[in-house]
């Protein structure tokens, strides 16, 4: 999941191609619906993205209660409105009556804890669950941002490498001198590992995919102290798209290496990981695309039947894009990595979030 950001935006206002009263609200390359009239071109105004809990207060405020998701009604998700997808709200809360929204919008404000508003964390499943411990050698993995919010991240033409977006939970193996570590996404993150059990669903992929020993020969080969395998896994009994399987399976998709005295850890480029993976026997997530970066295709590719089983047993949940050389994004202020999400993923009922 992404970071969770409440900021003000600038607008773009298009006309809604279904509906006289209502209009789209442009925010990066996301539209949200909004009443025609309420907002016009070059408008500022605070942006609520998918997956921000709302206070009682703020949902009445925008006329919405009763309306959002979850069983308290008060998650953003997106949605079809009048047949346009809607993602996220775009409004001009009353706490924030007299701030300039422009000048916070220049400076990067985040108003999350101002309106109330927290990152919506969905519960764990008890094959996911387990005993925890301090774990500072963590190589943690990072929130991927949709390049819809941030359309900055990568230039035209330049050469990146798009894999299909797996839904299913990341497992995250770190290699230490002093031994192995395997956590979750959001436990790694509050730098967790989960102690090692039998029933849990991340160590029985980390053994049985030989993540101990490769990662030990990775270590080798690159003169590492610590490296991170991060993978995902999928299939039956983890998430609600199955991809045809009738158990758990894995896929590897970033691996880290650090080597002593380094300021910060070295992600492997495309090219290096397919070639790592290969030699250890690691399975990998399935490129659908190399070439120059070329939003308008990369947008019609997220879209789809997904290719992970071989006979297109569902909807593609999407694409992530990462440079084919490594490197930093200013826009992020970190590793430039971004995703592209279906629209049928995201309007899909029934659909689990698990991390």
């Amino acid at each position: 999941m992404s970071t969770l950001t409440v900021t003000a935006e600038q607008l773009t206002i298009h006309p809604h191609p279904n509906a006289d009263v209502l209009e789209l609200a442009q925010v990066g390359l996301y539209r949200a619906v909004v009443a025609k009239g309420q907002f016009a071109t070059g408008d500022f105004a605070v942006y609520l993205p998918e997956a921000s809990v709302l206070p009682p207060e703020l949902i009445e405020e925008l006329g919405l209660t009763g309306k959002l998701a979850g069983s308290a009604k008060n998650r953003v998700k997106a949605v079809r409105l009048r047949g346009e997808l809607s993602q996220g709200i775009v409004c001009r809360p009353s706490a924030l009556a007299g701030t300039d929204l422009a000048e916070a919008s220049h400076s990067g404000r985040d108003f999350a804890a101002d309106l109330g508003i927290v990152k919506w964390v969905p519960p764990v499943p008890v094959h996911m669950a387990g005993e925890i411990i301090p774990a500072a050698d963590l190589l943690p993995w990072v929130d991927i941002e949709n390049i819809k919010r941030y359309p900055g991240i990568f230039t035209p033409g330049e050469p990146v490498v798009a894999t299909e977006k797996i839904h299913g939970t990341a497992c995250l193996f770190t290699r230490t001198p002093d031994g192995m570590l395997v956590s979750s996404k959001g436990q790694g993150a509050r730098r967790f590992a989960l102690v090692e059990s039998e029933s849990n669903l991340y160590w029985r992929a980390a053994r049985a995919h030989g993540l101990p020993e490769a990662a030990e020969a990775i270590a080798g080969q690159f003169g590492a102290t610590r490296v991170g395998i991060f993978g995902e896994v999928y299939g039956k009994g983890v998430q609600d798209l199955s991809y045809g399987t009738t158990a758990p399976v894995y896929a590897v998709f970033d691996i880290a290496i650090h080597a002593e005295g380094a300021p910060e850890p070295r992600w492997l480029n495309p090219a290096e990981l397919a070639k790592v993976a290969a030699d250890h026997g690691l399975p990998t997530a399935p490129v659908l695309y190399e070439g120059p970066y070329d939003e308008a295709a990369l947008l019609a590719l997220a879209s789809g039947t997904e290719v992970i089983s071989g006979t297109g047993a569902h909807l593609r949940e999407g694409l992530v894009v990462r440079p084919a050389t490594e490197r930093r994004s200013e826009v992020l202020g970190g590793r430039a990595i971004g995703k592209l999400v279906s629209d049928a993923y995201l309007t899909r009922k029934g659909g689990t979030e698990y991390e």
